[in-house]
C-alpha cells in the first residue's frame, strides 16, 4: 500500500534527486489543500513504486517554500530526476495530476 512522503528540509533533495515525482505544497489551514488531500493518498497508492509522491507543509517547512517562492496554496511540482519541470496552483483533478505524472514516466 502506497503512502505520500512528508518531505522536510533534510531529505527533500535526496528523495526528489531520482526518478519522477509529484510534490503538493500544502498547510493545514488551507481549504483547497484539505480538499485535494485525498486524491494526493490515491496517487501515492496508484504510483507505488513509479513515481514518489510528497507533501511539505509549508508552515513547518518555511525554507523550502522559499526556495521554490510558493505563494499559493496548494501549489503541486512535479519533479523529474531532480529537476523541476511543471507545476500547477490550486486545486486539481485526480485525472489531471495523474495525466502530468504519466507523461513524464513516458
Amino acid at each position: 500500500m502506497g503512502k505520500y512522503i512528508e518531505l522536510t528540509g533534510a531529505d527533500f533533495e535526496a528523495t526528489l534527486s531520482e526518478g519522477v515525482s509529484l510534490v503538493d505544497f500544502w498547510a493545514p489551514w488551507c481549504g483547497p489543500c484539505r480538499m485535494i488531500a485525498p486524491v494526493i493518498e490515491e496517487l501515492a497508492e496508484d504510483y507505488d513504486g513509479k513515481a514518489k509522491i510528497c507533501k511539505v507543509n509549508t508552515d513547518e517547512e518555511q525554507d523550502i517554500a522559499v526556495k521554490f517562492g510558493i505563494r499559493s496554496i496548494p501549489t503541486i511540482m512535479f519533479f523529474k530526476n531532480g529537476e523541476m519541470v511543471d507545476q500547477v496552483v490550486g486545486a486539481q483533478s485526480k485525472q489531471a495530476l495523474a495525466e502530468k505524472i504519466d507523461a513524464l514516466l513516458a
